[in-house]
């Protein structure tokens, strides 16, 4: 019986009516493995994979397909947003064997968890270089049968060598200190391994495929707010304008594609991920208050706009994710013939046609996907048009095309609500509040973290993933290093110390429960998870953050607001850690390489205390000013570290300090930005 119908995940359930008898991740499939000595099958993906749609297509539909199955294997199907731990293992188990990864992930473990073969889609006839799913079946199962201990063997060697990874990319740390390390050679060393993958022309880093680099971007934005290194500045602006002119952008609703096929940002892979979309909205925070261009204050609010509109959940949460696929075809919602958009627009549509590259023949498989080869102000200078004339009529039509591409047939929805992923975004709406000043954003901040303490939090202690009134699982390191940010992010736009004081709750929770003393990192998952055969450490910042690297950053930030000397040793223990890994390949380190740059230069610390000292501190956000956290209050606070012997006296003062270092108190922003440009 496929026991996914009990299931909340989107992705499970599309798999709820196949004739296979799935089991979720659950013990009571382990013990059907052992008591019919059965191997495991687990195939894991997510509701927004193509490949993972087709091969259920093909092959799980299968009635015949799905009887061998079941009288062969214990099936298992995971979601890989659910369980990231589990994913985590046997991807690894995949790349070993097969020398790359991907989803649908199929892999084949023995009755008590032990990965012994995996790969990736499998077609239903023999083809692509690759068997077929059927053969590989009769393959694995003749071998457990067959040749138990060659099974037994393969399974002990991919264990050794994944539970070998981590180490890798560990250094040892005898004999070395911070001061000696992090200094402004290191740096630039860091600076020199971004710069190397640079593309010049299209913008980002490498070829194709093309992912954002959000956080490889922001390096860049505090690179040059430090050293004032033009190439750095100039990276940024040519990476985020070509996105944001790209195809990868929705240029009608807004919104980010998870990544470009090709190099110039035109071809999405056509899902919609809540992380990258607040992962490049903190971006566009700190480029826009660097720069003040209004582009970026333009996308950050079409992009929250779209978030608010189709990804935020009634009670305050966000879903995970837009297919790339309706109607089983990638891409269709978003792509037009040039008849539609002519029928639509009438006299206005050659002037859409031409700022958007729409064709007969079309710029992609026959279709056109909206995009910029120039900007607003390019194109009417080419074209000898009034800017504010052109920028009417071109949105008019952008609203006459979004109406009409909201009676087609929508990309499904994955709704259900991950902790970290809503941490991630609470971050970007804070930091977009900052930037921009739209009390919406700050409002929007408040209550997802009411939501998340509401269903999130049971004996003290968060889950990982939420829906229909059910939270499952224990929360992994990422779920409490972005909410824990998050909470911090909450408290510069609030200045209610109880979301600092929530963070350090979690902090120590985490310390207690993931840290490991041998090397000074972060287990993925808690002492108190059992169900998995290996803890895993996540160290590379890929699509998101790594739960390492955030922890990081978090140890520093309320190393800081509470003045905890064991927060600063186990940082510096984690940084110098990690420091050749990060220096040698920092668009893989991203998040590592800014929290480098933070214990280099020093946090920034500006403590306002008096009646006015929320209207300055706004007034301050205003700027980009990284690495710099803000505590304020009108009447100072004895409780707090750093408003110890602050004092008002019928005034409002500024304290900027770094390094343990505080300069004379100032009275104005003015004053303020001086000191720190010193």
């Amino acid at each position: 019986m496929n026991q996914l119908q009990y299931e909340t995940s989107p992705y499970l359930l599309q798999h709820a009516n196949n004739p296979v008898n799935w089991y979720a991740w659950k013990p009571e499939a382990f013990a059907k493995a052992r008591a019919e000595n059965k191997p495991i099958l687990v195939s894991i993906g997510y509701s927004t994979c193509h490949w993972c749609h087709v091969m259920e297509h093909e092959s799980f539909e299968n009635q015949e397909v799905a009887a061998y199955m079941n009288a062969n294997f214990v099936c298992i199907k995971v979601d890989r947003e659910e369980r990231p731990d589990v994913d985590q293992i046997y991807m690894e188990a995949c790349q070993l064997i097969t020398g790359q990864g991907g989803w649908p992930l199929n892999c084949f473990l023995l009755p008590d968890g032990r990965p012994f073969y995996a790969g990736t889609y499998y077609p239903p006839q023999p083809m692509y270089n690759r068997p077929s799913w059927q053969q590989v079946l009769q393959n694995i199962s003749g071998a457990f049968k067959g040749k138990p201990e060659v099974v037994e063997t393969q399974a002990t060697k991919l264990m050794e060598y994944i539970e070998r990874s981590d180490k890798k990319l560990i250094n040892s740390i005898e004999g070395l200190d911070s001061d000696s390390i992090f200094d402004a050679l290191f740096l630039e060393k860091i600076y020199k391994s971004l710069s190397d993958r640079f593309d010049t022309d299209e913008g980002g880093f490498g070829g194709a495929p093309k992912f954002p680099g959000a956080m490889s971007l922001s390096y860049l934005a505090a690179h040059y707010e430090y050293t004032k290194a033009d190439d750095a500045l100039d990276h940024l602006n040519l990476s985020l304008q070509k996105m944001i002119m790209g195809g990868i952008y929705d240029q009608l609703g807004g919104g980010f594609s998870r990544y470009a096929t090709d190099e110039a940002w035109l071809i999405p892979h056509f899902e919609k991920m809540l992380y990258d979309n607040a992962l490049l909205v903190s971006t566009l925070a700190d480029a826009y208050r660097l720069t003040q261009n209004e582009l970026y204050k333009t996308t950050i609010q079409e992009t929250l706009d779209f978030v608010l509109r189709e990804l935020y959940d009634t009670e305050g949460g966000f879903y995970a994710a837009l297919d790339a696929d309706s109607e089983g075809v990638e891409g269709k919602f978003y792509v037009w013939q040039k008849e539609e958009i002519y029928k639509i627009l009438g006299e206005d549509a050659d002037l859409f046609a031409q700022f958007y590259d729409v064709t007969e023949e079309g710029n992609w498989e026959e279709v056109n996907i909206l995009w910029r080869k120039q900007s607003e102000t390019a194109f009417c200078e080419s074209h000898k048009l009034d800017i504010n004339t052109f920028s009417k009529t071109i949105n008019a039509c952008k609203q006459k095309l979004m109406a009409a591409r909201n009676t087609r047939i929508r990309p499904g929805l994955d709704d259900k609500i991950l902790l970290a992923w809503n941490a991630m975004m609470c971050s970007a709406f804070a930091a977009a509040y900052q930037a921009i000043g739209d009390k919406r954003y700050k409002d929007v901040v408040e209550r997802n973290i009411t939501f998340i303490e509401n269903n999130f939090v049971i004996n003290g202690n968060l889950r990982h993933t939420y829906k229909n009134g059910i939270t499952q699982y224990n929360a992994f390191l990422d779920d409490y290093a972005f909410y824990i940010l998050a909470l911090t992010d909450a408290y510069q736009i609030t200045f209610d110390v109880n979301y600092l004081a929530k963070a350090k709750v979690y902090l120590n929770h985490v310390i207690a429960n993931f840290y490991d003393q041998s090397d000074g990192l972060f287990f993925y998952t808690s002492a108190q998870q059992t169900d998995i055969v290996i803890r895993k450490k996540e160290l590379y910042d890929n699509a998101t953050p790594s739960g390492n690297s955030s922890i990081a950053l978090a140890l520093a930030r309320l190393s800081i607001y509470f003045d905890e000397s064991q927060y600063q040793t186990i940082l510096e223990r984690m940084l110098l850690t990690m420091k050749d890994s990060v220096r040698l390949h920092s668009t893989s380190f991203s998040r590592w390489a800014q929290v480098m740059q933070m214990q280099t230069k020093g946090v920034r610390e500006i403590i306002c205390v008096g009646e006015q000292a929320e209207i300055l501190a706004r007034e301050l956000q205003n700027h980009y000013l990284p690495n710099t956290i803000y505590m304020v209050s009108k009447q100072g606070d004895e409780t707090m570290p750093l408003l110890q012997d602050r004092h008002s006296q019928g005034h409002t003062y500024i304290y900027v300090c770094t390094n343990q270092v505080c300069q004379a108190p100032v009275k104005t922003v003015q004053e303020t930005l001086a000191l720190l440009s010193v």
